[in-house]
């Protein structure tokens, strides 16, 4: 007596029909400028994770120059790191890239080694702390893109108007824009603004009175 035929072997001619594999989709953002121009960092797939997009990133690297030797920057939401690894391939002599989740802290380390990043310096920790850690006046670049559903902004752009050196730039990414009175209290100016899409983007100076 002939076995009947499975439904998943009739539909395919005899033979069993492969499960589905399902597709994991790999997020990439890329390096604008420097010497790793065009080399991409991997994005991990975590809640809140919100790399700077490379529209955005070109912009603000275009307002500060695309020269930043001897540059020393901070940046305190690293995530992917797109930012100070950013700011090292254009020359910058000091980055150090701040963030608190230990698997991004690994993927940022895989990163530096790939890219032979020797000015970067990755810590796992409190943006705002490490940021109050430092010297006044002892920075010449700030990145800020907290959570956009962090309480975060305040307490970031306090601690960075401090840090930040009389002609040095602080950069905030924010869900909303910040006006000049909201800065005021962190010592801080509206230096150049840029909205694309969620993203408010704005490039801040020491405010004539705090410098």
């Amino acid at each position: 007596m002939k076995q009947k035929k499975s439904v998943a072997a009739s539909a395919t001619g005899g033979a069993p029909r492969p499960k589905r594999v399902a597709h994991v989709q790999t997020h990439e953002v890329r390096i604008i400028g420097g010497q790793w121009k065009r080399t991409r960092l991997p994005v991990a797939d975590k809640p809140g994770l919100r790399p700077t997009p490379d529209r955005v990133r070109e912009t603000l690297f275009n307002w500060l120059g695309q020269d930043l030797s001897g540059w020393r920057c901070l940046d305190a939401f690293a995530g992917t790191g797109a930012l100070g690894f950013e700011a090292a391939s254009r020359g910058a002599s000091e980055v150090l890239l701040v963030e608190q989740d230990t698997a991004l802290v690994e993927q940022l380390k895989r990163t530096q080694e790939r890219l032979k990043a020797i000015s970067t310096h990755i810590v796992r920790g409190d943006g705002v702390a490490a940021l109050r850690q430092r010297e006044p006046a002892s920075l010449d670049a700030i990145f800020l893109d907290p959570p956009f559903d962090s309480t975060l902004f305040d307490a970031a752009l306090q601690a960075a108007g401090r840090a930040v050196t009389a002609e040095g730039f602080v950069y905030l990414e924010a869900p909303k824009q910040f006006d000049d009175a909201q800065l005021e209290g962190a010592g801080l100016t509206l230096h150049r603004y840029l909205k694309a899409g969620a993203v408010h983007a704005h490039l801040l100076k020491r405010a004539p009175h705090a410098a």
